[in-house]
């Protein structure tokens, strides 16, 4: 009987011995070995290690990446305007032994930490800039700025900030009104000017359109009575050497004796009475 109590007694302690000899590390973590309180490695890789029972202790903290959300506060531009900033970060331990050395290993003091650091890299920001361009550059450059500038402050804690956001930036309810009014006045002066600079240079090209169109009309005008003027003499040319014969000149004149009667006919009476001196009887008495 005092052999099997030693057995299973021994057996006890084996499991005890073998149970604290092994760490299992998750994915999602890394696990702090300390000796004496001191840390003397980190695991970082998912997977069963060993440690030395009883003298070593083992410790977690988080691998993946957190949100810490702030909480609303109140921030002054440069224009002495008061907004309400209302962010979030997404950060994570990226030195665990840094981590722990400096912050005790608890998640709360790192973001206590971020907190101050994002609310004074904000202030900062938010205060070297008018409220216009805060507005404007909400997602642009003012979150580079609080980004990089809380960076290099928490690499001192083993903390890798990963994105700086900002949910809301707002106006306080005492002044949205006024200044929602002062930007729509602003924009409407912007769309004037422009509208008066358009209409300006509208102008300008259609005055520049109507003296080409004038002077190219005078030009075709000219043109067309230099032509019917050359047509006009060539037309008298071609008479004068038409009928400059005898016997042309009376076949002419034939002619145009006849035109003259037919031009004297008008409406439904036919009926012509002629002289017998009238040069066109004679025509038609073979005179």
């Amino acid at each position: 009987m005092k052999k099997g109590w030693i057995a299973i007694v021994a057996g006890i302690v084996i499991l005890a011995v073998g149970a604290n000899a092994v760490t299992v590390t998750e994915q999602n973590e890394y696990k702090l070995i300390r000796q004496f309180g001191k840390i003397t490695r980190v695991i970082s890789k998912p997977g069963i290690s060993l440690r030395i029972p009883f003298l070593e202790t083992t410790s977690s903290l988080p691998k993946q990446t957190l949100l810490y959300d702030l909480s609303p506060s109140d921030v002054i531009t440069a224009d002495k305007k008061t907004m309400i900033s209302d962010s979030y970060v997404l950060w994570r331990i990226e030195d665990p032994v840094k981590f722990a050395q400096t912050l005790n290993a608890s998640i709360e003091s790192g973001e206590s930490r971020i907190n101050t650091a994002v609310y004074n890299a904000t202030k900062n920001a938010i205060s070297s800039m008018n409220q216009d361009e805060v507005i404007t550059s909400r997602d642009g450059e003012l979150s580079d700025m609080v980004t990089k500038a809380v960076g290099d402050s928490m690499n001192q804690y083993g903390i890798g900030l990963m994105m700086f956001a900002t949910k809301q930036l707002d106006l306080p309810d005492d002044n949205k009104e006024a200044v929602y009014e002062r930007m729509i006045s602003e924009r409407d002066n912007i769309a004037a000017t422009y509208t008066a600079e358009g209409s300006s240079e509208a102008k300008v090209i259609r005055n520049t359109t109507d003296k080409e169109m004038a002077i190219q009309i005078s030009e075709a005008k000219k043109q067309a009575e230099i032509l019917e003027a050359e047509g006009e003499q060539e037309y008298m040319r071609i008479l004068a050497e038409a009928y400059s014969e005898e016997g042309r000149s009376e076949f002419y004149s034939f002619v145009r004796s006849l035109d003259a009667l037919k031009n004297s006919m008008k409406g439904d009476n036919k009926t012509v009475i002629l002289s017998e001196d009238s040069p066109i009887a004679q025509i038609f008495e073979g005179k």
